[in-house]
């Protein structure tokens, strides 16, 4: 048993750190229609999709939870005149939460990768329009640090 824990545990863990974004921002989108916590959610998210879900996305979007304030505060101040978080779709929300938080948090992760791969995610998962949004907030976020 021990050993097929193990296995499992690598590979869950031995996905690209792309995927292990994805991942991320899932359980974040995710969180902002529950008050679960991200154990949890990634425990029913896990069950519903027969997926492992990775600790690093795991750990990723607990630090976004614990940081939201402050991750939110330096969106909002990087927000065009006459813009408010709240009008923000929840997608690109959860996105460039993963991304302001990677960028004050994670040191091991250049401030360009995060900007790039939310970028890419939200190619996947909004319309242009929101994806030049996104690059620009962030863009303007990591000017700012």
């Amino acid at each position: 048993m021990c050993d097929e824990n193990t296995a499992r545990s690598e590979n869950r863990n031995n996905i690209s750190r792309y995927k292990k974004r994805e991942q991320a921002f899932f359980l974040c989108f995710e969180a902002l229609f529950t008050d679960a916590d991200i154990d949890e959610i990634a425990d029913n998210a896990g069950d519903a999709r027969d997926e492992f879900l990775s600790d690093h996305a795991i750990d990723c979007a607990k630090g976004v939870v614990d940081h939201k304030d402050v991750i939110d505060e330096k969106i909002s101040a990087n927000l065009k005149q006459g813009w408010k978080i709240s009008r923000i779709s929840k997608v690109s929300l959860a996105l460039m939460r993963v991304a302001v938080y990677e960028m004050l948090y994670m040191d091991d992760i250049p401030v360009s990768v995060s900007i790039n791969e939310a970028v890419e995610l939200s190619k996947k998962y909004t319309s242009e329009e929101d994806t030049a949004f996104i690059n620009g907030v962030l863009g303007a976020v990591a000017k700012s640090l």
